[in-house]
């Protein structure tokens, strides 16, 4: 019997979900559902169709996909990206990763499904399919001229032709006539299947994936007994950046489709983001409540909302009371540093939002107040210039990096735990209001030794107190 791997695509940043959504916290690990995320739904819905998961990440996510799929009780190994190069190579480089007769089911990380049967059903159909040479897409029944989607006409299990995102008035005739699907950007095929196709359709890229596994590519097992395959990233940038669909897809001869109904969205949109939360809640107002989990709450122990004759609005409160008086119709998203209200109807133009930041330069893109490292978190608390103040949990048995800074200063207290600390050429354990002072350019690092989290703020003093200033002489999780 072939072998089924769940390959997991895990490089997606959802700007248009900024300012909940940002480069180091996509929305694929924003636990939003019961405090669960997409991705740990993900894991948790394959894991039962497949008997392998991989995932396929860039480097700075890593940590984040391990620490959910642990919360799941699942294991698995990791495709490491040093720079992205769209879907066509990642899957180009975890084929080669895998027995040539194994199916490969490619799923994104970010994506919702209700109907898990449905789900069950149409992957046992494509694995048929696949197992008999093809390579399937899974297409979704369209319920809405939806112009943010790619399309798939067919007709059976067979692919007429696939086609771009249309405007408004195509995509109603595309709903119109029952002969298009949503692409859901799901696929399944037999390693050497997709490996052949891209051979024949794609070559330049086919023969970079095989330079870049064969010459430029590390498996190692991290301390945990993680499997990680890293990718050189010189050899990394030299393959060519591709969609899959446009590499392969749209130019094989052996393509099949799975039409199916899965009560899917693939929330990309906060219009998406209300429809589906309000399908499934009840309350006459047509109001949405969220909680951004991300951030710790404040004293402030109700964070819910209060809405006052507010109808159909979606409201994801952070640490602030946020009151809504006599509005309608409108998303409001509360994060510590960025607050996002914009209409309904009108969120697809948040990437217009996320495009001028990034090109300020913007550090509301890359990650929020809180940041998750492999060995906890951090919280920014105050930042002026020439200093800084954090808030820093240590998980128990993780450790901080050896390391040292040339531009500040740091002073360490710790208020919950018990910490043991080297600074300089002493080692010493803190316990609750217990500091030390560690000079500019001093060795250092803490160390979580107990069972419980260690919690400790920092204040950081200098000329410089960005994150790039750290020199790390050692590191248990492989960073540079």
């Amino acid at each position: 019997m072939s072998q089924v791997v769940n390959c997991i695509l895990c490089g997606g940043a959802g700007t248009r979900l900024w300012p909940l959504s940002r480069q180091k916290m996509p929305k694929q690990f924003i636990p939003l559902f019961a405090g669960r995320s997409l991705f740990q739904h993900t894991v948790e819905r394959n894991s039962r169709i497949c008997d392998e998961i991989m995932v396929i990440s860039n480097v700075g996510m890593v940590h984040l996909a391990k620490q959910q799929m642990e919360r799941e009780g699942q294991t698995g190994r990791f495709l490491l990206e040093p720079v992205g190069r769209n879907t066509a190579p990642a899957l180009g480089l975890g084929a080669l990763l895998t027995d040539p007769e194994a199916v490969i089911v490619v799923t994104t990380s970010d994506h919702v499904i209700v109907n898990t049967a449905a789900f069950e059903r149409a992957v046992k159909k494509a694995i048929a399919f696949a197992k008999e040479g093809f390579l399937v897409t899974f297409g979704i029944q369209p319920t809405y001229p939806e112009t943010g989607f790619g399309y798939i006409e067919f007709s059976g299990n067979d692919v007429i032709q696939f086609k771009e995102k249309p405007d408004a008035q195509t995509a109603q005739s595309y709903l119109d006539s029952g002969r298009f699907l949503w692409n859901s950007g799901m696929f399944c095929f037999k390693a050497g299947v997709f490996l052949e196709e891209l051979s024949e359709h794609a070559p330049e890229m086919y023969r970079a994936c095989v330079e870049a596994m064969n010459n430029g590519s590390q498996i190692t097992t991290d301390n945990e007994g993680w499997e990680e395959t890293r990718i050189d990233l010189d050899l990394m940038k030299a393959i060519p950046a591709l969609s899959v669909d446009y590499a392969v897809m749209e130019h094989s001869n052996k393509i099949k489709v799975i039409p199916c109904d899965l009560g899917w969205s693939d929330l990309g949109s906060y219009d998406a983001l209300y429809e589906e939360f309000a399908q499934s809640r009840e309350d006459a107002t047509g109001n949405v409540r969220l909680q951004e989990e991300i951030t710790p709450p404040s004293r402030e122990g109700n964070r819910d909302p209060l809405l006052l004759d507010a109808e159909r609005n979606l409201v994801v409160a952070s640490q602030r009371k946020i009151a809504l008086v006599g509005v309608e119709d409108l998303l409001v998203v509360d994060t510590p540093d960025a607050l996002l209200v914009a209409k309904r109807g009108a969120s697809q133009q948040v990437s217009a939002v996320a495009k001028q930041l990034k090109s300020e330069q913007s550090a509301l893109m890359d990650t929020h107040t809180t940041t998750y490292r492999p060995w906890g978190s951090f919280q920014n608390l105050l930042e002026q210039p020439g200093y800084k103040v954090k808030r820093i949990i240590v998980n128990p048995g993780a450790k901080l990096s050896l390391q040292r800074h040339q531009h500040r200063a740091e002073h360490w207290t710790v208020v919950e735990g018990t910490a043991w600390v080297r600074n300089g050429d002493q080692e010493f354990e803190l316990g609750v209001s217990q500091s030390t002072f560690i000079p500019q350019h001093a060795i250092h690092r803490l160390e979580n030794h107990t069972e419980k989290p260690v919690v400790l703020i920092e204040v950081q003093k200098g000329s410089y107190t960005g994150e790039d200033d750290i020199e790390r002489i050692e590191d248990i999780y492989g960073r540079h």
